[in-house]
């Protein structure tokens, strides 16, 4: 049986567990494609997911995302459009095809199925679509989780119109700095928050019309309230943007990084009429929208670094760490 290089996850949860090894290459079945991966994006799911995981677990390759080259084919992958050759891009969300039919988990690479921080990968072929011509390798692989997820948040839960206001609250990570490039080209003014001033910088140069601290009072300093928040934060955010939205807004949650828990006054839902939201991932139907807008409006995703295969872990260190902005991503070859 072939064997590949893959950082996996085996042995106590978290870190300690987080190894490069190797191990099998998958089986391809019927309606599936072997991709041979040019690059694989990191996430912060990566950690949870590791961070999950007992001794007792089977070893898993971890990873959602990742670009590549089609290596083989399975039967039935005829008449798809997809040949050995062709550079793609990986939908990392399985079994979800269309925006409005939301399942009660849906499923993802990297947990429990095998993942991309591999040499290879086996996917369905519906989930292989062709990589966006104007993004690198590292660019492609940094896309496909964060934008979809942002796309979601953005306009299927969000509703966005041009000429309105999102707050970004915690600009820096992958969802947030790609939601930053969708909202501008949606024609949007963009406010977003950090604790960092180089962060802060660095989102103004990415088109950010307006930055705040994240221990201002981003009610009192904002221009305008808010239409609309897109926050990935969680409890350390929640208060203080509800507060910037304005009566009517609406309030879109996609992560709890620092926290799951909130306390929410009922009476400042209903009395300002907001609307809380909820949304992760993203459907098919939303991922081929998502590379339509990513091409359209030619928007590359922030890569803060590209790490070798070899160092997953340290790359995973970092990203625990959060120092980052944008996304990691390992490369192969």
């Amino acid at each position: 049986m072939e064997r590949m290089k893959a950082v996996t996850h085996d042995g106590p949860g978290g870190l300690a567990g987080v190894a490069v090894n190797e191990t099998a290459v998958q089986h391809v079945g019927p309606g599936d494609v072997l991709i041979e991966l040019k690059a694989a994006g990191l996430n912060h799911r990566d950690l949870f997911v590791a961070g999950a995981r007992t001794p007792a677990d089977a070893p898993l390759v971890l990873g959602a995302d990742g670009a590549g080259l089609v290596a083989a084919t399975g039967d039935g992958v005829t008449g798809t459009g997809l040949a050995v050759g062709d550079e793609v891009i990986i939908n990392p969300t399985l079994d979800w095809d269309r925006a409005s039919e939301v399942p009660e988990v849906p499923g993802i690479l990297g947990g429990p199925t095998q993942g991309t921080f591999a040499q290879y990968v086996v996917v369905p072929a519906r989930n292989v679509l062709p990589k966006p011509g104007h993004l690198d390798w590292a660019e492609a692989a940094a896309l496909p989780l964060s934008a979809v997820t942002a796309y979601r948040a953005l306009f299927t839960r969000g509703a966005l119109a041009p000429g309105e206001h999102v707050l970004l609250p915690g600009i820096g990570g992958g969802v947030a700095t790609i939601a930053l490039a969708m909202a501008k080209a949606a024609g949007a003014t963009v406010s977003v928050t950090s604790r960092s001033e180089e962060k802060l910088r660095r989102a103004r140069e990415l088109g950010a019309d307006h930055t705040l601290r994240s221990d201002a009072d981003w009610a009192a300093e904002l221009v305008q309230p808010a239409d609309l928040v897109v926050d990935s934060i969680g409890s350390a955010t929640f208060a203080p943007a509800l507060a910037a939205l304005r009566p009517g807004g609406r309030f879109v949650t996609l992560g709890a990084t620092t926290g799951a828990d909130v306390t929410l006054s009922l009476r400042e839902l209903f009395f300002r009429q907001i609307s809380l939201l909820g949304t992760s991932m993203g459907s098919a139907e939303e991922f081929h929208a998502m590379l339509a807008f990513v091409a359209e409006h030619r928007l590359r995703p922030v890569v803060h670094r590209a790490f070798p295969l070899a160092e997953g872990a340290e790359a995973l260190a970092e990203l625990a760490g959060g120092s980052q902005f944008g996304k990691l991503v390992l490369t192969l070859g």
